[in-house]
């Protein structure tokens, strides 16, 4: 074991940002925790680095938190601070507070400098990007794009989710066509959208959201057709103060999805009856998910992905009100029409492009669009191919995609599984990535307590006399 240890992070969004944080406050010898993250601020990532004022958290400010123990911390923060004066809209009727992303994501950093400012370990931010490791005798050479060559004793890849990926029907029609917005996330991607503009964004969920939340405030009031294959919204968030209504404990004998499903639904109406709505309900069932996930034997994972998948997806993630009600006002006015369908045939005219859509209820139609909009979230199940270290960590035999296409494949350690079959406990996965084995692991609080447990795990492994030679369960 290296006399100061050094933990290298590659990605400084709200996951490595984190785990970088859990480290600084754990750690009790000197050392040092480099973040690798090309953007200026860390904490932000793809969802925190917006500076879109449409752009709001999902859930209340309350219960956006690093630790359990700081439950409404955030919340706190915003109130504390001048983020409520500058952002007035993110007080609901309700009383909660909604705020803008970028808030969070300032909210993240503060975190980090103050806890980099205390801690006996050394958190640094490399504003770099990470471009190849490669394996030595414990550890690991990080080297980034800036030519900065780390030996690393452990390296976290807390990666950041892929872009949406292009159906293949769209790209070999017209991936290249003016009127397709292929990552409605880049910079200024709505931009060249016109106020009276006819738009077909192809995903209902919370990215759609945000789209037509982007396009209100920019002032589009042309009529926008949203589609899915079941035509699906996020449903809203709960307003108002209610009881936690658990679900039945589990069963003794082998889970199954159908019985989970039946079981949540009687709960469901065991709350209504109460007057307690379903959003409690699956809130405990999402506080309980990680352990649900991996009871479940892999086909049931499997018939969950294929069947039910998509309607807990519009249950779980949930959006705040203020989108919520924005886009009913839309439905009502009639410029927000959302069918459940699939895409026939697309073709390309001059500046337009023209859809012809199988509706899911039969019969079809005919939609000619000024824009059209890729808003069906990021594709997990490319994130090996979506950044060129990662491709090369394949290429070397280090990582192998999880066996649900949701990411990366771990233990129940969260150590990367490479291409011969054994597990790394000197390279680790934190977060979404990882999800394949944990299931509930995109909600911020989940990904939180991963963190949290990640940076207990790291700091016992760094000073573990069992690493000083190879360890026999590994490659190195």
């Amino acid at each position: 074991m290296a006399v100061h240890p050094h933990i290298v992070i590659i990605g400084g969004g709200f996951t490595g940002t984190a785990l970088a944080i859990h480290l600084g406050r754990q750690g009790r010898l000197a050392g040092d925790v480099t973040v690798i993250e090309p953007r200026a601020m860390l904490g932000c990532g793809v969802a925190y680095s917006t500076r879109d004022p449409a752009h709001r958290i999902n859930v209340p400010a309350d219960k956006m938190q690093l630790s359990a123990a700081e439950e409404g911390d955030f919340d706190r923060w915003c109130r504390a601070g001048d983020e409520l004066p500058r952002d007035p809209e993110a007080l609901w009727r309700d009383g909660s507070l909604y705020p803008q992303r970028g808030a969070f994501g300032r909210y993240i950093a503060e975190r980090f400098s103050e806890t980099a400012a205390a801690s006996r370990l050394n958190l640094h931010h490399l504003r770099d990007r990470a471009i190849s490791l490669q394996p030595v005798p414990g550890g690991a050479i990080v080297t980034t794009a800036g030519g900065v060559r780390i030996h690393a004793d452990a390296t976290v890849l807390a990666i950041s989710h892929p872009p949406p990926a292009l159906p293949s029907q769209i790209s070999k029609e017209v991936g290249q066509h003016p009127a397709l917005i292929a990552n409605p996330w880049q910079d200024n991607a709505l931009a060249a959208i016109g106020t009276r503009d006819e738009l077909v964004i192809i995903g209902t969920g919370l990215t759609m959201a945000d789209v037509a939340a982007s396009l209100q405030l920019r002032g589009h009031r042309g009529q926008i057709t949203a589609f899915s294959r079941r035509g699906l919204l996020p449903r809203p968030n709960v307003t108002g103060d209610y009881p936690s209504w658990p679900v039945e404990p589990p069963l003794a004998a082998p889970e199954t999805v159908r019985r989970w499903l039946r079981r949540i639904r009687r709960t469901v109406v065991a709350a209504a009856d109460a007057g307690v709505p379903w959003q409690k309900v699956i809130d405990d069932v999402r506080a309980n998910g990680q352990t649900l996930w991996q009871r479940l034997p892999p086909v049931e994972q499997r018939r969950f992905l294929r069947h039910l998948r998509p309607y807990w997806d519009v249950h779980r993630y949930r959006i705040a009100p203020q989108v919520s009600a924005l886009l009913r006002q839309r439905r009502d006015n009639g410029t927000l029409r959302v069918l459940a369908a699939r895409l026939d045939k697309i073709a390309g005219g001059e500046k337009d492009l023209t859809l012809q859509l199988a509706l899911r209820q039969g019969g079809a139609e005919r939609v000619v669009a000024q824009k059209v909009i890729i808003s069906t979230g990021p594709a997990h199940g490319s994130l090996i191919n979506s950044l060129p270290l990662l491709r090369a960590l394949a290429g070397q035999g280090l990582i192998v995609a999880d066996p649900l296409g949701l990411g990366l494949w771990v233990n129940a350690d969260s150590q990367a599984i490479g291409s011969d079959g054994l597990a790394d406990p000197r390279l680790l996965v934190a977060g979404p990535a990882a999800r394949g084995r944990f299931g509930e692991l995109i909600g911020l609080p989940q990904v939180a307590e991963h963190a949290q447990a990640l940076a207990t795990q790291l700091l016992a492994l760094l000073t573990s006399p069992a690493l000083d030679g190879r360890c026999p369960l590994c490659r190195r």
